[in-house]
């Protein structure tokens, strides 16, 4: 596989109307990289390797859907399986960066960027927020004051949610359009500063919410939530603080 590298980030600031240029050491420290160069004792089981882990064998039924080829990592999600594919890798920070090139095989396969501390028990499974990047679409998503709230999750559960809590959960997702093809590599750029996530792809901003639960003081794990199919390469993972 052709190897690219992208020295230099380019944000164009639209709200501003002006640009710059951020360099990678601007986003941060480099705690994470890998660029799955690398092979796998068999072809049965998931073996990611280097640090990441998966949902298969309680999702899936064990049954494969991370394949590591030509330098880069296939995420499928199995026939038998009940969930999304996740595949986590712990990244700890407060504010900070991540950075990958993506391939959507198809124009309705979304890739998820789910931020979580499993030990925060005031949302369900450590869920804070998320970043999903479509063909058509990216949305950023508050799910630590939303959806995953343990009150709003229970109430979800029984059947009990309000209609001001539904408004209310709707309000802390935003979605803004988005033109991608499938078959094409991207590289997409994840920045959390304080309360602020914003979402570039190949340079250029595509997305950008303010909310509280954005500045939870521990991000503790990526997760990458697929619930089709989607291939990933050169992860960079960047703490600021």
């Amino acid at each position: 596989m052709k190897r690219f590298h992208f020295p230099l980030l380019t944000v164009i600031l639209t709200a501003l109307g002006v640009s710059t240029t951020l360099r990678a050491d601007e986003l941060g420290k480099l705690i994470f990289e890998d660029d799955f160069e690398r092979s796998e004792s068999q072809e049965t089981k998931d073996e990611p390797g280097n640090g990441w882990g998966t949902n298969s064998a309680s999702r899936a039924k064990g049954n494969k859907q991370v394949d590591l080829k030509d330098g880069a990592m296939y995420i499928t999600m199995h026939a038998e399986a009940d969930h999304a594919v996740s595949v986590t890798h712990p990244a700890e920070f407060t504010n900070g960066a991540v950075q990958m090139r993506f391939m959507l095989e198809d124009e309705k396969d979304t890739l998820g960027l789910d931020f979580a501390d499993l030990g925060f028990k005031d949302v369900h499974a450590g869920h804070l927020f998320k970043v999903d990047f479509g063909t058509t679409k990216v949305s950023i998503d508050d799910m630590k004051s939303g959806g995953m709230n343990m009150e709003f999750y229970e109430a979800k559960k029984a059947k009990t949610l309000t209609k001001e809590q539904q408004k209310y959960i709707a309000s802390k997702k935003q979605t803004f359009p988005a033109k991608l093809k499938a078959g094409k590599w991207y590289t997409l750029l994840v920045t959390i500063k304080g309360d602020t996530v914003t979402a570039s792809i190949d340079g250029k901003e595509v997305a950008s919410s303010t909310s509280e639960g954005f500045a939870h003081p521990t991000k503790k794990m990526l997760r990458l939530s697929v619930p089709k199919s989607v291939v990933v390469d050169d992860v960079k993972i960047f703490a600021a603080q």
